[in-house]
């Protein structure tokens, strides 16, 4: 009996050690790719992406881009300055920047979705990691500046149903 006992007890220890921390039920370890890095490797970013998409009922958007591009600045500018958008889109989609840039083309990885025109660009993925939408980012311009009203139509439109 006192065997028994003392299995119950380590058994319980392990799996409050075990449990404990940020190892909740539910949790994530996923990690946002915010900046265009050069450095980065997109397919595992990607990869990384759809498995959160998958655990969290989001859709992945992939933010094709670079440093050197200013619309790419505008338009987190934008989502800084606009937090219900902000909200909308965190709440809905797990979001990857992709660097397209001289230093790396992310060539291998950009031939798997439709030609690109212009940048910054959107792709729309579901959780398996197909894609849904390719979206140019100048349609949801208005002037010198990103539309409000247009970019959250877009966010609600390729939501998660």
């Amino acid at each position: 009996m006192t065997r028994v006992f003392l299995m119950v007890v380590a058994l319980v220890c392990l799996c409050v050690l075990g449990c404990g921390g940020n190892n909740t039920v539910g949790a994530s370890d996923y990690v946002p790719v915010t900046k265009f890095d050069p450095s980065r490797d997109a397919a595992k970013d990607i990869a990384d992406a759809v498995a959160e998409a998958k655990r969290s009922g989001r859709q992945v958007l992939l933010d094709v881009g670079g440093e050197w591009c200013i619309w790419c600045h505008k338009l987190d500018e934008f989502l800084e300055t606009n937090p219900d958008v902000a909200e909308l889109l965190h709440a809905n989609y797990v979001t990857v920047k992709v660097n397209f840039s001289p230093e790396n083309k992310n060539e291998a990885v950009l031939s798997r979705y439709p030609k690109i025109r212009g940048y910054p660009h959107f792709f729309v993925l579901d959780d398996t990691g197909a894609v849904l939408h390719s979206q140019s980012t100048g349609d949801l311009e208005e002037g010198d500046h990103h539309d409000r009203d247009k970019v959250m139509a877009f966010l609600r439109e390729w939501a998660p149903r």
